[in-house]
């Protein structure tokens, strides 16, 4: 099966060789850490004592702000360890060498042997953690046949992903069988890793790691956004954030009638991926609403009209400016992103009605009044009814702030299940 795997892998990227070497061309995506994504192990990994190491690897921006209290956690109950991290993402890697040194981070590297071997063999792994669900075959496999002990933590199976796996659930129970804890976010969750190959006993639920995800600091934007707001006595504030494709139309429609009765009002307006920035400024400009781009913005007055967060990284603190949020991908069908951003700051968010990929999240903030859920149609009416009543406004977002903190507790209840498995002696060679 692994030969079979590792073969139309291998055929899947010289197919797509084309595509990808366009996309480096054209927008920069997957240039950035090439040569370690193909098995270099970089310098600063080597450089670094060569002692045991405990191998965390999370994906992107979201699963390295999750695990962030677990590493730390783990660094100080293992001490004979090095923690280090990979992630998939350029904005992952960013943000993980800030967090956790760059010579402790680099890119995961692809799911071929010849990929992964020298990383085994360069960090001599103790225990690898994978954030959410990362079930790569040959990475588990050479993983555990290394005698490292392997763990899934945070791990989700969204509504999207669930018909793929349990289709091809004849070929995925034994690469789960590499896996000797799963840590699931929900007991849906852990249903449904059963459902699809993982051993029952092998299952534990321990909570969202996303919940005890600390507010970011103020950034200098957020600062400075404050003071170019005073300035010009702007306000109420609308952060949008992550928005995907089709969804800034909809979201000028109800910033247009906010903007009404309220001329002085500001979207902050950032896009999910950076390839649509340009886009998104074309769309501002043919509309004629007046906006900022944060890239060429030098800290003039900001009021009535549109600033648009061209960049990454900045929106999270970008949040504490709002009076009202909305989190994108779901007005259109792609399933939300992570409502607890805002929920930090206690501010009222709102979501569209495609947010399965945060199905139990939102589904406990719509249970305890939390969040608002519209559709498209109703959506400027909603804009309307929050911005024109700021009791209502500050009474949903302190709900949202105490259901977040209600569900806080994750990363010891991880932790204490991976002292655990730690305590348990070597992993059998798979």
């Amino acid at each position: 099966m692994y030969v079979l795997y590792s073969a139309l892998l291998a055929a899947s990227l010289v197919v797509g060789l084309p595509f990808w070497t366009f996309q480096m061309a054209r927008h920069g995506k997957y240039r950035a850490g090439l040569g370690e994504r193909l098995g270099r192990v970089p310098h600063r990994i080597l450089q670094a004592d060569s002692g045991p190491s405990i191998w965390v690897h999370a994906v992107s921006v979201g699963e390295v702000l999750a695990v962030a209290g677990l590493v730390a956690s783990l660094r100080e109950k293992f001490p004979q360890h090095r923690v280090v991290v990979s992630t998939t993402t350029a904005s992952g890697q960013k943000l993980a060498r800030a967090r956790f040194e760059e010579r402790n981070v680099f890119y995961f590297p692809l799911d071929l042997g010849f990929c992964v071997r020298p990383y085994l063999r360069a960090l001599r792994p103790a225990l690898v953690i994978m954030a959410e669900t990362e079930f790569w075959p040959n990475s588990l496999r050479l993983s555990r046949a290394s005698g490292a002990r392997v763990t899934v933590v945070n791990a989700r199976i969204s509504d999207r992903s669930l018909p793929g796996y349990l289709r091809f659930s004849r070929w995925l129970r034994p690469v789960l069988k590499n896996i000797d804890l799963f840590l699931a976010q929900t007991d849906e969750d852990g249903r449904r890793l059963v459902e699809i190959g993982a051993l029952a006993e092998r299952v534990q639920v321990s909570g969202n790691l996303k919940f005890d995800v600390p507010p970011p600091a103020e950034t200098a934007l957020v600062g400075q956004l404050k003071e170019a707001f005073r300035q010009a006595d702007a306000g109420p504030v609308l952060v949008c954030g992550s928005t995907m494709e089709g969804e800034e139309p909809l979201l000028m429609r109800g910033f247009e009638s906010v903007l009404a009765s309220h001329p002085r009002a500001v979207m902050v307006l950032a896009p999910r991926h950076p390839e649509r920035f340009d886009r998104v400024a074309g769309l501002l400009q043919q509309l004629e609403t007046k906006y900022w781009r944060r890239s060429e913005w030098r800290g003039e007055p900001v009021s009535g009209g549109v600033f648009l967060l061209d960049s990454i990284g900045e929106l999270a603190s970008a949040y504490s400016l709002a009076d009202l949020a909305f989190v994108g991908g779901s007005l259109v069908s792609y399933g939300g992103h992570n409502i607890l951003e805002p929920a930090l700051f206690g501010v009222a968010t709102v979501v569209g009605t495609s947010y399965q990929n945060f199905r139990d999240i939102v589904a406990l903030f719509e249970q305890n009044q939390a969040v608002r859920i519209v559709g498209a149609a109703e959506l400027p009416l909603v804009f309307m009814e929050l911005v024109d009543s700021p009791a209502r406004r500050k009474a949903l977002g302190q709900r949202g702030l105490a259901t977040l903190r209600q569900q806080m507790g994750s990363t010891e209840r991880t932790l204490q299940a991976l002292l655990e498995l730690m305590g348990n002696g070597p992993a059998e060679s798979g």
